[in-house]
């Protein structure tokens, strides 16, 4: 069930998470709205896709940017940070009060079996998960091996749509032990119940002989996975450019 080959993808991917002080989501929005994601294309950096949490409760921002490379990177973002109008924006939202109480940060490079990272719009409703994955030491190869091989296709098979997966460029992100994911699952109409269809696409993908046969081949020689995987349920903001 090996999958096709795909054009390599050298660019530097950058995830952000943002977590909002209290009662500043809405404000947090709004800045990247009307200010940074313009200014982010302005110095290089290109948008690919911005979240936020299905559970409201939840305060965060999580979004992906890239450039051609790292260096590059470095660059437009010095630049951007440095730009006036960028200055003035921050400037006026934090009169308030900072909107941001935490940044994380990690820079990714795509796998070799990652569809091309698509910044698209679909006609259906569709939540995304953002998964990441932790093996044992020295099984990353295996992980990636087996959703080259298998996973990759089946999930498309349940219902579960490739949007992107990447590992950390750093080591003290995870680079020899993480992988870092993002699926969708698509609805129709209103309201759209994310989790009773999330949770329908994974059972029949976890109940598929096809996956079973090619896990229990991939730990003939031992587990994968160090603890379970993180998972997390996202909606795209009015201003991503992936819906």
């Amino acid at each position: 069930m090996a999958t096709a080959v795909l054009a390599a993808d050298t660019r530097c991917y950058e995830l952000r998470i943002y977590t909002a002080n209290k009662g500043k989501v809405a404000a947090l929005n709004a800045r990247f709205r009307n200010h940074t994601c313009k200014l982010f294309e302005k110095h290089g950096l290109t948008n690919v896709g911005y979240w936020v949490p299905v559970d409201k409760t939840d305060s965060r921002l999580i979004y992906v940017i890239s450039s051609p490379n790292r260096v590059a990177h470095a660059k437009s973002w010095k630049a951007f940070l440095n730009d006036p109008d960028w200055k003035k924006a921050y400037a006026n939202s934090i009169k308030d009060g900072r909107l941001v109480g935490k940044i994380d940060s990690t820079f990714l490079s795509t796998t070799d079996y990652s569809p091309a990272v698509k910044c698209e719009i679909t006609k259906d409703i569709r939540v995304f998960e953002l998964r990441t994955y932790t093996t044992a030491p020295g099984r990353l190869k295996n992980l990636h091996t087996r959703f080259r091989d298998h996973t990759c296709e089946i999930f498309e098979n349940h219902g579960m749509t490739n949007v992107a997966y990447w590992t950390p460029m750093d080591e003290k992100k995870g680079k020899s032990n993480t992988l870092i994911y993002i699926i969708s699952h698509f609805g129709h109409g209103k309201p759209f119940d994310h989790l009773a269809q999330a949770k329908k696409n994974w059972k029949g993908f976890g109940g598929d002989l096809a996956w079973q046969k090619a896990r229990a081949a991939s730990e003939a020689d031992g587990k994968i996975l160090a603890k379970r995987p993180v998972r997390l349920y996202l909606n795209a903001t009015d201003f991503s450019p992936i819906k």
